[in-house]
């Protein structure tokens, strides 16, 4: 009985198995030939590198001397800008005027001790002005990830809550100047306060 089944056993397996190699080989000239054809195929056009918006050939820049081609609108845009949510006690600061501070105390002669912030005015930097006290804590956090020390400053103006993003106070012009020129570098764009508190 055993002899038998080995003879059926041989039987069986006289053909030659087929290496693994070559089940693997077919297999990545298979799916070569499938991603071809599905590429080549309008099944997946955003794959493609031209797929996407293609220049018009026929425009043309308008010259000077033509009108634009859409006309400006005469309504007022909603401007979520900060400048119009200060409040009539503080004051903005023009960077000329910053500069010719910073330029007359630098010509003052130095004493050893750094000038003390005054009672009545002080210098501040403001990063922003936001209507979400979320969106103002990470502008803080970039903030002092570069190594600037802000602060939140909530306040109502007709109603609605503003987070303000502040630096300072500044003692001299010098001083805000420097800071507002390294915000800058930072892709921040800041605004000189001189906040009067005798008002």
């Amino acid at each position: 009985m055993a002899s038998r089944s080995r003879k059926q056993a041989t039987r069986g397996s006289s053909r030659p198995a087929v290496p693994a190699w070559i089940w693997l080989a077919f297999g990545v000239v298979l799916g070569l030939v499938v991603a071809m054809v599905f590429l080549g195929s309008d099944w997946a056009p955003m794959l493609r590198k031209n797929a996407g918006p293609q220049p018009n050939p026929e425009a043309v820049a308008p010259r000077e001397s033509e009108p634009p081609i859409v006309e400006a609108k005469d309504k007022p845009r909603k401007n979520y800008d900060f400048y119009s949510v200060l409040p009539e006690m503080e004051v903005v600061i023009p960077d000329s005027e910053i500069s010719a501070k910073a330029r007359a105390e630098a010509a003052q002669p130095a004493s050893g001790t750094p000038p003390a912030v005054s009672a009545t005015s002080r210098y501040l930097l403001q990063a922003g002005s936001y209507p979400s006290a979320k969106a103002a804590d990470e502008v803080k956090a970039k903030l002092a990830i570069l190594g600037f020390v802000a602060h939140v400053q909530p306040v109502t103006i007709n109603g609605k809550t503003w987070n303000r993003v502040r630096l300072g106070p500044f003692a001299s012009a010098g001083q805000l100047e420097t800071t507002k020129a390294a915000l800058a570098d930072n892709g921040f764009n800041a605004i000189a306060l001189k906040e009067e508190s005798g008002q």
